[in-house]
């Protein structure tokens, strides 16, 4: 059963398919006008610490560490209340969540897909 929630980049145009599109980055995006994104909710503070940003620096060796970090962020009762949304958002999918990552796979928000499906 494919997962409940979708990860893109936000730069990518949107699809009907994205159905609720979150913004899961810190700072917004770049070169990218909110009427272009398409973004319906920007949870900026779910985004990983700048500390943990910056030490991983998406390095893809370094990415099963910054998972587990990045997880044990999540577990901070400061991030409880936009879990909480995401999984609410869950309950009517589709979801997509979006980053300005260059590679999705190893990022947040891949991250957070895998714990969010784990609870859909």
């Amino acid at each position: 059963m494919p997962s409940p929630v979708r990860v893109r980049r936000v730069y990518d145009d949107p699809s009907p398919e994205d159905g609720t599109r979150v913004l899961v980055d810190r700072l917004w995006p770049r070169g990218l006008s909110k009427e272009a994104a398409d973004v319906g909710l920007w949870l900026k503070d779910i985004a990983p610490s700048d500390e943990l940003r910056a030490w991983y620096g998406h390095v893809p060796d370094r990415f099963p560490e910054f998972e587990r970090r990045y997880l044990a962020e999540l577990e901070d009762p400061r991030h409880r209340p936009a879990l909480e949304w995401l999984r609410e958002l869950l309950h009517e999918p589709p979801l997509t969540l979006l980053t300005a990552t260059r590679d999705v796979r190893i990022s947040h928000a891949a991250v957070l897909a895998r714990l969010l499906g784990q609870a859909g």
